[in-house]
């Protein structure tokens, strides 16, 4: 094979056989006083899904029957699988593994739970190098009381296959190919048909597989052998799904004693905000979204995010926002038995320059009410602090509506037109009142309102508004042509007229609304609308819509 143009990856694979019987025996101790096994029904019978490690030194083996299984052993602890319980659970244990590597995904290619990868490219000089990050790892979950295996290679596959069915080991680049030759060929994660064709053939390790024809090995077993095959070997990249999305700018602690308090937590949170800040500010960048994980020593990782209205790398800020989200969650706050790391990423960064600072720093104030805004947002909810936001309408009840505050101001679309004599208040529904008018047309001289009759003295408008014919979900179609005329007599050498296409005109008078500023004898003012046009034998409706000061 040609060798790779791949850059140069390490990956370190997490291999746990056991991890459902582990998981319960760590959520239920009793469990662990004898063996344990999973069931679950299959074609209508009762088989084994899952095995401890006492169980299967007594004989058992996953697929067994159930029955069979307690005459073997008479004192087993059964119970019933819960794959999706199971699979959640894992995916958490994943994400506990971030504060090794950021880039953890689970391989569910067997099952959704039992492997892990980390993309340790990197990362392994913060731990002494790949040996000791990999003994950490693995002791650390034995302590924990877990089976595990791992192993570290150059690919994803080629490190599965020697946490699966070699010894931990970490394999140099140059001798990948020669460890993976002594593999047996369910190392490729393959399906059991295509491994059970392949020992048929007696090719039962990868070295009897890799310098077979290919054609004739696509043929009989599919693309999807010689694609593992590449990318165990590295001839073909295999992407990495991680569970947490990548933060490239983050700042961590790791203590070397766990600690629990809350103030502690919020404390060391404002030194990583000032670490992060100043990261920030060497790059001319700010963030808007900002992400604390808090990795317990339990294999658990507690995870609290906050919104900034604008782009920010205030380290002030920054803490205040978690300071007042962390009394929201003060109830549900539980360390377990200590948190050994913290970490605080950024996302969601742009570009953000330089501000100047104390006596001629001039921002209108605008900065300290966005501050204010996130302030409250954390505290009270998202949804609980709301800001008016501006829409591309002409019409009144369309021109506005109430967004939150963490939400992105948008400016209309169009540009803003000449200023016009508006009332503060808008009534949420324009309600009709009845208008005496000395002429159809004319300004009104009298109102009656919620059965309240008011004296028009002054009146001012109209102030006309045509419908939006963008809203009103009519189309021009085309309308029948009209029976075609006799034909006049042609004269030699002029071509006939073509047909006359007429397309239907928009409505403009169809909601058209016009405004009036009145004022009573009282000196209420008030702001109405006459809601279409007068016509022979029809009356528009007059409605209250506003309100002045």
């Amino acid at each position: 094979m040609p060798p790779s143009l791949l850059p140069a990856r390490r990956f370190l694979s997490l291999y746990l056989p056991n991890w459902p019987t582990d998981y319960l025996k760590r959520v239920e101790p009793g469990l662990a006083a004898a063996p344990l096994v999973l069931y679950e029904r299959i074609k209508g019978g009762l088989r084994l899904a899952a095995v401890d490690a006492a169980a299967a030194q007594g004989g058992l083996r996953i697929g067994q029957n159930l029955a069979d299984a307690r005459a073997l052993l008479p004192g087993l602890v059964v119970r019933e699988i819960d794959r999706p319980l199971l699979a959640a659970a894992f995916a958490d244990f994943a994400d506990w593994h971030s504060n090794a590597s950021p880039l953890v995904a689970v391989l569910d290619d067997i099952s959704a739970f039992g492997d892990l990868v980390l993309d340790i490219t990197g990362v392994a000089h913060l731990f002494g190098g790949e040996a000791p990050m990999l003994r950490l790892l693995l002791s650390r979950l034995r302590a924990l009381g877990y089976t595990v295996a791992g192993a570290i290679a150059s690919t994803i596959g080629g490190a599965w296959a020697v946490s699966h069915f070699g010894r931990s080991q970490v394999v140099a680049d140059d001798a990948l190919t020669q460890v993976l030759d002594t593999l047996p060929v369910a190392a490729l994660r393959l399906d059991d048909s295509q491994v059970a064709g392949l020992t048929q053939m007696g090719l039962t390790q990868l070295g009897h597989v890799r310098p077979r024809p290919r054609k004739p090995l696509q043929a009989r077993f599919g693309l999807s052998l010689l694609t593992r095959l590449d990318q165990a070997y590295g001839q073909q990249q295999e992407r990495l799904n991680p569970r947490l999305p990548l933060a490239e700018r983050h700042a961590e602690r790791r203590f070397a004693d766990p600690i629990g308090l809350l103030d502690d937590v919020l404390m060391t949170t404002r030194d990583l905000a000032i670490q992060l800040g100043l990261r920030l500010e060497g790059e001319g960048l700010g963030g808007q979204a900002f992400h604390l994980f808090l990795y317990r020593v339990d294999h658990k990782v507690m995870t609290l995010s906050v919104n900034s209205a604008r782009l920010t790398r205030d380290p002030d800020h920054i803490s205040a926002l978690f300071n007042n989200r962390a009394e929201r969650l003060a109830g549900e706050y539980d360390p377990g038995f200590g948190i050994d790391m913290i970490r605080l990423a950024v996302s969601s960064v742009g570009s953000l320059d330089a501000t100047q600072l104390g006596a001629f720093a001039d921002d209108g104030g605008t900065a300290d009410l966005d501050q204010l805004q996130d302030r409250m947002s954390s505290r009270l909810g998202p949804m609980a602090v709301l800001r008016t936001q501006l829409l591309a309408s002409h019409i009144p009840e369309r021109a506005a509506r109430l967004v939150p505050a963490l939400a992105a101001s948008a400016a209309p679309d169009e540009a803003p037109g000449p200023p016009l004599l508006r009332p503060l208040r808008l009534l949420p529904v324009p309600e009709p009142v009845a208008i005496n008018a000395e002429v159809p047309d004319g300004l009104p001289a009298s109102m009656i309102w919620r059965r309240v009759s008011y004296r028009i003295t002054k009146a001012a408008g109209p102030e006309r508004l045509g419908a939006e014919w963008w809203r009103s979900g009519q189309r021009l179609d085309l309308l029948p042509l009209p029976p075609p005329p006799e034909p006049a007599p042609e004269k030699p050498g002029t071509l006939p007229a073509p047909p006359p296409v007429l397309l239907q005109r928009f409505d403009a008078e169809a909601g058209t609304r016009d405004y009036y500023r009145i004022e009573d004898a009282q000196g209420r003012r008030f702001w109405i609308f006459r809601n279409g046009l007068y016509a022979p034998g029809t009356s528009p409706a007059w409605y209250l819509h506003g309100l002045f000061a």
